[in-house]
């Protein structure tokens, strides 16, 4: 079954707005997985205007389900890394100042990058998911490079998919992304996805990527819980992903 990972990104830019601890963001990550989330992922920024580092380093003890941590690989994030240790780190290669993600990393120009930080990571035993466009011809090199898994950044997916006015359109949108899908695990990769996925879209993702391991979701998560409260929106999501199994 497909795991769903919920980004509480979101909950920390809230608090943020007014100082404080309101939302809690040790007790939101609880009752995330009180009401059925398979993990919890954060992506702390330099700026630290969301997730903030101490955050991280404070959610540690405290989540029993898989612990997701996503960024740039600085050297300040990859100190953190380390000495959280999370389940699996997500690599994705946000310059500094980026509002939020929108591309896959070039796994051959920035392989020996990748193939050093890869390493560092996978020796403290943590596994290691890339962030990747929909491009069959980049997934070798993400093998080379020492990845685990790579999660298909989903981005133009979605809005392709608002975007879609018929049944065929949707599935050709889909082409690349079940190609790449499919190179990855002819070579031995698991797949990830995330970015932009809600509930009109993540069914019919799913349907057509029966591969998928692992779904990271925040904005649009966040964003339904607002109408539809948090509980019943992870199940809602959940839900999604196991009608399509």
């Amino acid at each position: 079954m497909t795991k769903l990972s919920v980004n509480i990104n979101k909950f920390a830019t809230l608090r943020n707005a007014r100082g404080g601890n309101l939302p809690d963001i040790l007790k939101v990550a609880q009752d995330c997985e009180r009401f059925g989330a398979d993990g919890i992922t954060v992506h702390p920024r330099p700026d630290e205007r969301h997730i903030r580092y101490q955050d991280v380093l404070d959610l540690k003890p405290l989540v029993t389900t898989e612990f997701n941590i996503e960024g740039y690989p600085s050297k300040d994030f990859i100190d953190l890394v380390l000495s959280v240790k999370p389940e699996q780190v997500t690599l994705v290669p946000d310059p500094p100042h980026a509002i939020t993600s929108n591309t896959g990393w070039d796994t051959i120009a920035n392989q020996s990058f990748l193939q050093e930080v890869i390493g560092t990571f996978k020796a403290a035993g943590i596994r290691v998911s890339i962030f990747l466009n929909a491009e069959p011809d980049k997934v070798e090199a993400a093998k080379t490079a020492g990845a685990d898994r790579i999660e298909l950044y989903t981005g133009p997916y979605a809005e392709e998919f608002n975007n879609a006015r018929t049944q065929q359109q949707n599935f050709q949108l889909l082409n690349d992304y079940k190609n790449t899908a499919r190179a990855a695990t002819a070579i031995g990769l698991d797949i990830n996805a995330g970015h932009d996925l809600n509930l009109d879209n993540l069914r019919f993702f799913k349907l057509h990527i029966p591969q998928l391991k692992e779904v990271s979701i925040g904005h649009a998560l966040v964003c339904d819980a607002l109408y539809l409260g948090l509980e019943n929106t992870i199940q809602l999501y959940k839900r999604q992903l196991k009608v399509a199994e």
